[in-house]
């Protein structure tokens, strides 16, 4: 059951982060890590596919090994952000929106505190199984 749960919500979040890829306000990968921690309690072929994946395994293994973000990645988090809190402003009526917005700004401000990876030392690129 347990198994199960973690399957159905990795395939979710690896859904997630694949509708993310088209809408620019949906982040993409921390729901491919969220996705990678899923298949790794229930599904090693998937979550080897994810890890091994050549544009979102780097972000994976850089989170499991150092917790680290990249600073392109923080900014483009931070934009992302932004444009949304922006279009909240827009379109909720105002004191109600300052809120959720507020708390918002609180939490999400944790990736300015998140490592870095160090220039020049991403997480390796897998070895290649086809030798």
């Amino acid at each position: 059951m347990k198994r199960q749960f973690y399957l159905i919500a990795g395939l979710a979040s690896l859904a997630l982060g694949g509708i993310g890829i088209i809408l620019p306000l949906l982040p993409t990968v921390p729901f491919m890590i969220l996705a990678a921690f899923c298949f790794a309690n229930s599904s090693p072929r998937l979550e080897s596919w994810l890890v091994e994946h050549h544009v979102f395994g780097v972000h994976i293994k850089n989170w499991r090994e150092r917790r680290a973000i990249t600073r392109r990645g923080k900014w483009a988090a931070t934009i992302a952000f932004a444009v949304s809190c922006v279009i909240a402003l827009l379109f909720v009526k105002l004191p109600w929106n300052l809120i959720p917005l507020a708390a918002a700004l609180i939490s999400g401000s944790w990736i300015w505190t998140r490592n870095e990876p160090d220039s020049g030392k991403l997480a390796p690129p897998t070895p290649s199984h086809k030798e």
